[in-house]
């Protein structure tokens, strides 16, 4: 069993609770860091976790974002508020535990698409992270607070759920007037499928393509949602109703292929 990390979190905040400040006056004030606090900070946190396995010696994986991000090229504004450098030592900090840890960085990829191709490449790992976004990876996730299973039908379902609902702390709205429990409700009570989401969005006078750009920007890649080949993302189109009453969302990376797939 390896457990697979959300390391941003981590390194981000254990990088900012080192950093200091001296003042010099005359508007001037200067930012230090001490990287032995900063690196320590990080191994207690990795420590606490491998810790909640105590019946294993878990190998540990360690997920990075990349630089660029290929949701921009969707939404340009995405993630749009967060514009506060990294703090200081975050780089070093990283460099330092490719030392100790096997890391991985997938290029235009987000730590959570990172970890979502592993987890479904090489299932009966465990995700560790507190990012909700996770529970749309079947397999096992540890939240940081509790374990639990995630199939692929309650994958698919949280998909079409945040879709719905957006997600501010990522900077897309999905349909105004939809939290994630009023998504849930009307999916209960409508099915979860694609029609769903989009008769939602034309009520709020939004369009498919509306919809579709929040699917993909909710969307947590799998294995079969990246091209290994040209190391980019296949972006997510939503297919066919499968008989079941969900939506068997495939994905699809141009308008060639999306109208092959009508």
């Amino acid at each position: 069993m390896k457990l697979l990390i959300d390391a941003d979190y981590i390194v981000y905040k254990a990088c900012a609770g080192a950093e200091d400040e001296i003042n010099f006056g005359d508007d001037v004030i200067l930012v230090t860091s001490k990287f032995s606090e900063a690196y320590n900070n990080v191994a207690r946190d990795l420590s606490r976790i491998k810790a909640e396995f105590i019946w294993d010696t878990p190998e540990v994986i360690l997920f990075f974002s990349d630089g660029q991000n290929f949701r921009k090229k969707i939404y340009p504004d995405y993630k749009g508020h967060r514009n506060r450098k990294k703090p200081c030592g975050y780089r070093r900090v990283i460099n330092e535990l490719k030392n100790e840890y096997e890391v991985i960085r997938m290029p235009q990829l987000e730590a959570d698409d990172a970890l979502g191709i592993y987890a479904t490449a090489n299932p009966d790992n465990v995700i560790v992270s507190p990012d909700k976004d996770m529970r749309q990876i079947p397999g096992r996730l540890y939240d940081l607070k509790e374990m639990m299973i995630v199939n692929k039908k309650e994958g698919d379902h949280w998909h079409l759920i945040q879709t719905l609902a957006g997600d501010q702390t990522d900077g897309y709205s999905g349909a105004p007037g939809f939290g994630v429990k009023t998504s849930i409700k009307l999916f209960e009570e409508n099915g979860y499928i694609w029609e769903t989401v989009v008769k939602a969005f034309e009520r709020k006078n939004l369009t498919e393509d509306n919809a579709l750009m929040n699917a993909r920007l909710a969307k947590i890649l799998q294995v079969e949602d990246y091209d290994f080949a040209n190391q980019q993302p296949i972006f997510w189109q939503p297919s066919s109703t499968s008989s079941s009453g969900a939506d068997d969302g495939t994905a699809v990376s141009n308008e060639k292929d999306r109208r092959s797939a009508s």
